[in-house]
């Protein structure tokens, strides 16, 4: 498996050690990869659309003005 170094900042090194201490993760290498995977997985759902392709959210759901995405 590749390793990568990171630098975080304290605040969130101390929930990760806090999670850790939970049991809430074996050890903080297991943490960071499932956290990290989480939040890849997350971004992929919601995180930034091709600003080129047209989407619902110019003209509503069904191109009716009256109707919008959330």
């Amino acid at each position: 498996m590749p390793q990568v170094e990171i630098t975080i900042p304290e605040h969130l090194e101390m929930q990760v050690a806090q999670m850790v201490e939970q049991n809430e993760f074996l050890n903080r290498e297991e943490a960071i990869e499932e956290l990290l995977s989480t939040g890849l997985k997350a971004f992929k759902t919601s995180g930034p659309q091709d600003e080129d392709e047209p989407g619902f959210e110019e003209d509503g759901m069904m191109g009716h003005e009256d109707e919008y995405v959330f």
